[in-house]
């Protein structure tokens, strides 16, 4: 399924979603790599399976490398991790718990098989989509130290928040049909 079919079994209610969609894959504020790249992470971050196939091959048809696609995947389940751990150190009355290691593999981070950059702005988009303050505050802030404007952080985090919310409506959509 193309990310132009995706749009269209989107229900009338989800227009917005869809024209936010088509906006945000011609968006330029970022790397052709950089955008979808957040696209994937993001898909999967939100885990909808039909979304997931429409990015992915969306992806591929705009030239994303298997070694970009697999490093945002990457992004996406190791910050599926560390978002629910360091969330909830976060929330925590008591704040022992941040003083203790995470004692969490989390090697992907050293060498994801992109450019560091890259990775960061991926992983900044998946810790929106699962609600991290703590991770989106860390990443941002690494991002800033790269050079990365606030204009740029944004738009992969719009294209967080659109990914997320289609996953969302359909998923709805097949809980009604089922």
């Amino acid at each position: 399924m193309s990310l132009d079919a995706l749009r269209e079994t989107l229900p009338a209610y989800a227009k917005d979603l869809s024209l936010n969609l088509s906006s945000l894959a011609g968006e330029t504020l970022l790397s052709d790599q950089q955008k979808w790249g957040a696209f994937v992470a993001s898909a999967h971050a939100a885990g909808q399976a039909a979304v997931i196939r429409a990015v992915e091959a969306a992806a591929t048809g705009a030239g994303l490398s298997d070694a970009a696609r697999t490093a945002a995947r990457a992004a996406a389940a190791i910050m599926g991790m560390n978002n629910v751990y360091y969330r909830a150190v976060h929330l925590l009355s008591n704040k022992e718990y941040a003083t203790l290691p995470a004692r969490l593999r989390m090697n992907i981070l050293a060498n994801p098989g992109v450019e560091k950059v890259d990775f960061e702005l991926w992983s900044t988009a998946v810790s929106a989509v699962n609600g991290c303050g703590m991770c989106l505050d860390a990443h941002e802030a690494e991002l800033k130290t790269h050079g990365v404007s606030a204009q740029q952080i944004q738009t992969a985090l719009r294209i967080a928040a659109a990914v997320n919310a289609v996953s969302h409506v359909l998923a709805g959509e097949a809980a009604l049909a089922a």
